[in-house]
């Protein structure tokens, strides 16, 4: 945290750039109110980066237009119904909002749009009171309604209004409490808290997208874990998440067995370290953290409590990959996200077993072909769901997946393992049997694949004289 001068001073030269100064030249040149608001303003004051720039006015949409059209190297305004209208002003692009005072019916999915005329009034309708504050341009004065600057130095969330308000205006606010209470580390203070709990069921009118774009945020925070404890905790998550909570599995004083709560919050914390130290992926990867925080959900349903105090979990590998995609696609992810994460999780147990023994070769690459682009986020997730307290075992098996990587990393050089495919194609297989398209020649590809695998490259001579003998061999069986 800033001290108030310094974050001044730094609002200050924001507000001289030619993208601010410009427009609030417009503004006032035009009669209109302009004010920077919200993150760009709470984000001086905590020295965090200020990546967008969100101004709002007294002007309606239409008179917006007008005033940056002149100024403006682009606009756009597919936000119009809302209030807003985008633009790229001096290579920089910003959003500028309407006053608004809007709220839901009781019963909407999305709220009914309302323009206001005081900036006071906005602020105080915003969701939390450290993002309830503006700086007014050109004149560089700071408006604060609800004591946001405290709040910011108490790192503390607190919405403006009543939560019970605020909430029942927009109960999507519940998730951004979650959200930035992970994003700017704050604590959601006791009354706000209280009323995400008596509130919960309320998020059953927030579409489905909203939620998603809501999870998604809180997950793509560099510290997303006491977010998603605050769903948990709030009842929330048992709402639109509910896998997560229903991983509190129920104790056995007989049938004693990792928490696997803790162990998926555990999970994703490591697989988001292991994302920026390998650097590899872009980070923040949606993916890989919804992988991690949902690579165990399957265990619920197919626990099972054995003789002598053991708990198992068979196939929950399987089953977790099914409730991740029906989840998923309920929360209207993109078909990519659902098959990768759903994949993802469908294969996190396969590593374990290359500590059994020595896999070989064809092993190796059958663990590549079946990642397939997913290899570098299964190497993430199999190394982070190592949660065991057993230093020795631990580094067993972190030594084991090195040895894997580099097995991989030595096939891959030597056999092109990233394209592991077989060495005839279609059109080559039916002119050596002399057949026409139908089914065999899938057949005939599924062999040759499969000899692939098993043996690696062994050239086109070769393979066409395995492919010659199966062949044979195949129509001289009597299924043949």
């Amino acid at each position: 945290m800033q001290t108030v001068a310094a974050a001044l001073d730094r609002l200050g030269e924001l507000a001289a750039s030619p993208t601010v100064a410009r427009l609030a030249s417009a503004f006032e040149a035009a009669g209109h109110e302009l004010a920077l608001v919200g993150g760009p303003v709470r984000d001086a004051f905590l020295g965090r980066p200020v990546n967008d720039l969100d101004f709002t006015t007294d002007a309606t949409p239409d008179q917006i237009l007008a005033i940056v059209k002149p100024i403006a190297e682009a606009h756009w305004d597919i936000g119009r119904a809302f209030g807003t209208i985008g633009a790229k002003i001096a290579g920089e692009t910003v959003e500028i909002t309407t006053y608004r005072a809007d709220a839901y019916d009781g019963d909407s999915r999305k709220p009914e749009v309302v323009f206001g005329t005081s900036l006071e009034d906005d602020l105080t309708r915003r969701d939390f009171t450290v993002n309830a504050l503006a700086l007014r341009l050109p004149g560089l004065a700071l408006v604060d309604p609800s004591g946001g600057i405290e709040d910011l130095i108490g790192t503390t969330l607190r919405t403006p209004a009543a939560p019970e308000q605020s909430f029942g205006d927009d109960p999507l606010r519940m998730l951004r409490a979650a959200r930035f209470s992970a994003q700017l580390g704050f604590h959601v203070e006791d009354a706000t808290r209280d009323a995400m709990t008596t509130l919960a069921a309320e998020i059953d009118r927030i579409s489905a997208e909203r939620v998603r774009d809501e999870l998604s945020k809180l997950l793509l925070t560099d510290s997303p874990g006491g977010g998603i404890r605050l769903l948990v905790e709030s009842g929330l998550a048992a709402r639109v998440l509910p896998e997560v909570p229903a991983l509190q599995l129920e104790r056995d004083e007989h049938h004693r067995h990792k928490d696997v709560y803790e162990h998926s919050l555990t999970v994703l914390e490591q697989a988001i370290a292991y994302e920026k130290s390998r650097g590899v992926l872009d980070s923040p990867d949606l993916v890989m953290r919804l992988a991690a925080l949902l690579h165990d959900i399957g265990k619920p349903a197919t626990r099972r409590l054995e003789p002598g105090g053991a708990v198992s979990f068979y196939h929950h590998d399987v089953v977790g990959a099914k409730l991740a995609r029906k989840r998923l696609r309920a929360l209207r992810f993109d078909n990519d996200t659902v098959a990768a994460v759903a994949r993802l999780i469908e294969l996190h147990l396969r590593f374990f077993g290359y500590t059994d023994g020595a896999w070989t070769d064809s092993a190796v690459r059958r663990y590549v072909r079946d990642a397939g682009d997913q290899l570098e986020r299964l190497h993430i997730l199999a190394r982070a769901d190592v949660t065991t307290r057993n230093r020795r075992k631990a580094d067993q098996l972190a030594f084991a997946y090195d040895d894997l990587e580099q097995r991989i990393a030595v096939l891959a050089e030597e056999e092109e393992l990233a394209a592991v495919r077989p060495e005839l194609d279609g059109a080559e297989i039916m002119r050596i049997l002399d057949v026409k398209p139908g089914p065999v020649v899938g057949e005939a590809y599924r062999f040759l694949l499969e000899l692939r695998l098993d043996e690696g490259p062994i050239g086109p001579d070769a393979a066409t004289e395995r492919l010659r003998a199966w062949w044979a061999q195949r129509e001289s069986s009597p299924s043949g």
